[in-house]
């Protein structure tokens, strides 16, 4: 029986949209990012559902393409980690932009809060295309009022930089985090995702 004034925890439901590194490529079920954050939520007395919606190679187009289906009537928050692979592909920012600003759209319609997931591009595009590449996730976030963490790796920057020696977590591909390098990952995602989580209403927490 609960006590006079306190809430009954309820499950929220977070759709986690992203590439291989939402999906966990290259590790066991259990060392992902999904798994592991789920973990995570769970020993903080969280009741999380979170949705493994990665897709590895996709793109921020992909993730347009998929996200209205991909959103079910349950889902309350998403977590959204696109970018990489336009960058490997050296995709017109403007287009990313574009896609994930549909992304927001889509979100927004339906009433769903969103955790954006930035990244920095590297300079062998020239400085104009960093500049609008870096620059599209806080001004996206600004504009559409989402939550907004600067990378997907904030867990394991020292100083706000990637430790020049990351080799003890990542895999031997030196593109996609080990387990260990995913739990790191999900430490400094993990405050983010409360936050989010909070901001759905839904009472989550124990107690």
């Amino acid at each position: 029986m609960l006590l006079p004034g306190v809430a009954a925890a309820e499950r929220v439901d977070i759709l986690a949209l992203g590439d291989s590194l939402t999906q966990g490529y290259g590790l066991i079920e259990q060392e992902g990012f999904v798994p592991q954050l789920r973990a995570w939520l769970a020993e903080r007395g969280v009741d999380a559902r979170v949705v493994n919606a990665g897709v590895s190679g996709d793109t921020t187009a992909g993730g347009a393409a998929r996200v209205e289906w991909s959103l079910d009537a349950t889902i309350d928050a998403m977590i959204v980690a696109l970018g990489g692979n336009d960058l490997l592909r050296g995709i017109d920012p403007a287009s990313s932009r574009e896609s994930l600003a549909f992304i927001l759209d889509v979100a927004q319609e339906n009433e769903i809060e969103v955790l954006l997931v930035g990244l920095s591009a590297p300079g062998n595009y020239g400085p104009e295309f960093k500049a609008a590449f870096d620059a599209m996730y806080p001004e996206l976030a600004e504009e559409y009022g989402t939550l907004y963490l600067e990378s997907f790796f904030a867990g394991l920057m020292e100083d706000g930089a990637l430790p020049e020696d990351m080799g003890e977590f990542m895999q031997y591909d030196g593109i996609h985090p080990n387990g260990k390098g995913v739990a790191r990952i999900v430490e400094g995602i993990g405050p983010h995702v409360i936050e989010l989580i909070e901001r759905t209403g839904v009472p989550a927490f124990e107690g």
